[in-house]
Parts: C-alpha cells; structure tokens; sequence
C-alpha cells in the first residue's frame, strides 16, 4: 500500500478514534515521516515492506545521528504504535517493531517551585490595569487546578462556576470539575465581571481569557506572559506554562492528598503518569535530610 495511504489512514485513526492532543498528533506523525524518509532513502522498502532487520537498522541510524535516548524511546514507540494500526488494519500481518527495545533511562522528573517560589510568582502581576487583574486570574487559576496551558486557555466564561466554587474542565478524555481556593476565586471574579467586559472585542465572545485584541489567548501568548513574570520574580529557576501544574500536583501531594484524587483532577487517564510526583516528593525529603541532618 502506498506510504501516504497508510500515514493518512493512521492520521485519521489518532484524530477520530484515539481522540490524540493536537501535540500527541504531531509528535507520532513527525516520527513516522521521518521513519519513512529513512526507508525511501537507506532501504527499497515501504511501510508495509519493512521488516525487523531494516528498522532495527533505523533506530541505529537514529543513534548515529546523536539523538537522544528520549528521542530514540519516543521514536520507538511511535513505530510500534504506528504498526499495531497497521496491523489491526489488515495493511501488515505481523509487527515488525516488537523486537525493538529502547535503552533504559534514568526518567527526567519535573521541575517544580517552591511554596515561596510560587507565591512570588503569583504576587508579580499588578491588579492596576486590565492586564494585570487578567494575568493574576489566570496565574491563581493554573496553580488553583494544575489544568494544562492548552486546557486553560480553551476555557471558555460559561464554564466558570464561581459561585459553586469550581471550574469545568474539558479535558482529552472526559469533562471534570475542579475546585477553586477563595483566592483564586477572588481574582477569577474580579476578572469575569470586571474586566473582561471590557477586553473582549465582540460581546458574543465566548474565551474566558482574551489577549488585547479581545480574541482568545494563545499559547504562545501565555508563554511570553509566564517568562516575563519569572523574570520579574527573580526565580531563576526555568519555568514554563507546565511547572505550576507539575508545582500543584506535588504540592498536594506534600499536603496529604492521596494520587487517585491527584489523577483525576489532573486528567491523567493512568495513574501511572501521576506517580511521578510521588518520586518528586521522595527525592525532595532525601534532599532536605542529606542538606539537614548533622550525619548525613
């Protein structure tokens, strides 16, 4: 079957039936095409020729070129992806990716900020103009829930519940309600009826959070503003539009909050990808102890 019949079928597949973020998307695809151009190039194969031998010829060819072990591991696991489907689709009739093994790694853990780090953060828009009062609802919002920049800003004014106490969410999978502390309620009021009415370019507006064209905001919109903000702060840690969700999760963690209610505020689909922050909290004891006690 011609290579671009079966990326579009794939394409098709992650997109309707998979429900894949737009960047889950472009990450799998990005893998297979490269995938492809090495097999047009290096081997007389296609997609559906290819065997065991020539991909295994394809992940050293990867590591040849200096990539990385995450990008190695997550290459695998795009091919092996990608195969399934085609053999769930009857294009293939074996997975010639099986054999593949990434090499082990060390994982990565998030970083996150402190309790003070964040109150920083959160002090440094200032509620003197619309600006101000928008960037502080949506800062408090983001370590209020830990919901995702891409989740943040979709959100949309109907689905604030203020009076209730909660936001709803629309998530990858499934809608969640998510409460709100009184802070980030205040801020979140002061902005929805005060200052909002008078960003939003047309009345029939629905985003909850506009830039100053009064349209929705955009990502890299909301990564200019958080940059700017640390800078201000004077955290030198790296932050990004994803540390206060990893900050609150394991804040809450810190704080008593078991991981199966952690995990559904967070949206995660398995509980797995919450436990990470477990290995946070434990490697941030071992730190305090080997810095703290007079042996250590």
């Amino acid at each position: 079957m011609n290579d671009n019949v079966c990326i579009n079928k794939y394409e098709t597949y992650l997109t309707e039936v998979k429900k894949s973020s737009v960047n889950t998307l472009s990450s799998y695809l990005r893998d297979i095409r490269q995938l492809g151009d090495y097999l047009a190039s290096h081997s007389d194969c296609d997609y559906d020729t290819a065997d065991e031998e020539v991909l295994a010829e394809y992940i050293n060819w990867l590591k040849g070129q200096g990539k990385s072990v995450a990008t190695v591991s997550r290459a695998i696991a795009s091919i092996k992806g990608f195969y399934n489907f085609l053999v769930n689709a009857n294009i293939v009739d074996s997975n010639p990716a099986n054999v593949l093994v990434p090499d082990k790694t060390t994982q990565k853990l998030p970083q996150i900020l402190t309790s003070r780090e964040v109150e920083l953060l959160l002090e440094q828009p200032e509620c003197i103009d619309a600006k101000g009062y928008r960037d502080r609802a949506m800062l408090e919002l983001l370590y209020a829930t830990g919901i995702r920049v891409s989740e943040l800003i979709s959100l949309d004014i109907t689905d604030l519940s203020l009076a209730a106490g909660i936001i709803t969410c629309h998530g990858r999978d499934h809608d969640r309600a998510i409460p709100l502390y009184p802070a980030a309620i205040k801020a979140l009021n002061e902005y929805a009826e005060f200052i909002r009415p008078q960003m939003i370019a047309k009345p029939d507006e629905k985003a909850l959070f506009v830039n100053v064209s009064g349209e929705r905001m955009s990502r890299q919109g909301f990564w200019k503003l958080i940059k700017s903000y640390q800078l201000k702060a004077g955290i030198e840690k790296t932050i990004t539009p994803h540390t206060l969700r990893h900050s609150f999760a394991a804040h809450l963690l810190e704080n008593g909050a078991d991981l199966r209610s952690i995990q559904e505020m967070l949206g995660h689909a398995d509980i797995s990808s919450t436990q990470i922050y477990s290995q946070l909290v434990k490697k941030q004891l071992k730190d305090v102890y080997n810095k703290a006690h007079p042996r250590a």
